[in-house]
Formats: structure tokens, C-alpha cells, sequence
């Protein structure tokens, strides 16, 4: 009797999962290049990652959960909605990140639902739109030097910044417009800090050496 009460409740989990399997695929593909949607099975925790849509950050079904479903799993009363908070690709690109953790009907947590939204695509629309309103710009001189290490966030900000100027995304620019915009970094003496072209390679979705080659 135990064993089929057992079997009934796993059978009902599994039903609820694949129910949010559907979710999970439907809201991905709403957002194609935007917001990737993770569904991760938290009965499983080492192959956690059930499917995933719309894959921004590399990972691959069976792949192990995160910090955030580990949580979950060993306290039941941690908060089933995680609204909006900071996270960020392994490439640097920013992201604003929701979880919704799916509970059984024994109030156990079985699954989450993770959305992560790539917020560098819209922050040089954002900016461009700040150029585009703008009633006064004023005139800026360029220091002779910077005596101070530009750490990845401002050379992030930089990448961002010059590729709205250009009115896309740095992975969507074209060759031509990466390699002026490299130049330029190299110009502003951004690569003077430790790590930087590598920073700029992922930014740009190239290579470290093609950075380099942009610098001649």
C-alpha cells in the first residue's frame, strides 16, 4: 500500500513538471535572443537542468542546479517567488533574473522555473534613446592619462556605451564597427588594465587575439 501511495505522488510530480516543461519552452521561444528560461528538477540535483530554452548561458540539459535551488531543496519555507534580482551570463553580460520555485502537493519543492533576462541587449537602446533626448551635451576633454585602473564595469560600461552610438548590441556589430570600436577603447587607454582584452572578447563575442589584430 505504501509503495503505491509512494508511486501515485511520484507519478504526480513528474505530471507537474512536464506541465511546467511546456511553460518553460512557451516563454523562451516569446523571447528569442532576450530571456533564456531554465526548468530545473530539483528531485535531481546533480542533473538538475530539465530544459532549457533559448540558452544564453551555455548550460546544457543535465547540467547541476544553482546556489538558489539548493536552497529550496533543503528548506521548504524559502520564498517560492525570487522577483528581479542581479545576476550575470559567464561571459559578464548583465541580466536581471526571476526564480519560482514549484512545490509538490506535500509542500515540498520539486522543481524552478528561472527566467534570466540579458539586459546588455537593451542597454544601448536605452542609451541611445537618452542620446536622442537629450538637449545638451557637453563638451567633454579627454584626459591625458588615467592614473587609476579601469576596473571591468567601466570598460563594460565603455563597450555598452560605443556600441549604442552604433545602434546595436556589441554581439550584433559588424566587423567593421567592432574593430572601430576596439580601436577606440585601445585610444582611451582602456587596455591598460589587467584582463581587459579578454574582457572586450567576451563582450564582442571574438576571440582574445582578434582583439588584438583590431588594435593595428
Amino acid at each position: 500500500m505504501h509503495d503505491a501511495v509512494a508511486g501515485a505522488a511520484a507519478d504526480a510530480d513528474e505530471h507537474l513538471i512536464r506541465e511546467a516543461e511546456k511553460i518553460a519552452v512557451a516563454l523562451g521561444r516569446m523571447f528569442p535572443g532576450l530571456c533564456e528560461v531554465v526548468l530545473h528538477d530539483l528531485r535531481s540535483p546533480e542533473h538538475a537542468v530539465r530544459a532549457i530554452e533559448n540558452n544564453l548561458s551555455g548550460r546544457q540539459i543535465g547540467d547541476s542546479v544553482t546556489e538558489l535551488g539548493l536552497l529550496r531543496i533543503h528548506d521548504p519555507q524559502y520564498p517560492s517567488v525570487v522577483q528581479n534580482y542581479p545576476n550575470r551570463f559567464p561571459d559578464g553580460r548583465p541580466a536581471k533574473s526571476t526564480s519560482i520555485g514549484i512545490k509538490n502537493a506535500a509542500g515540498e519543492y520539486i522543481a524552478a522555473l528561472c527566467l534570466n533576462l540579458d539586459v546588455s541587449v537593451l542597454s544601448p537602446v536605452t542609451l541611445a534613446l537618452a542620446n536622442l533626448v537629450a538637449t545638451e551635451t557637453p563638451h567633454r576633454e579627454q584626459p591625458l592619462e588615467t592614473l587609476r585602473d579601469r576596473n571591468a564595469r567601466e570598460l563594460r560600461e565603455a563597450v555598452e556605451a560605443l556600441s549604442a552610438e552604433r545602434a546595436a548590441p556589441p554581439r550584433s556589430l559588424s566587423r567593421a564597427d567592432k574593430k572601430a570600436l576596439v580601436q577606440q577603447l585601445h585610444r582611451d587607454g582602456y587596455f591598460d588594465s589587467r584582463d581587459a582584452a579578454q574582457t572586450i572578447a567576451d563582450l564582442l563575442g571574438v576571440s582574445r587575439a582578434t582583439v588584438y589584430n583590431y588594435t593595428r
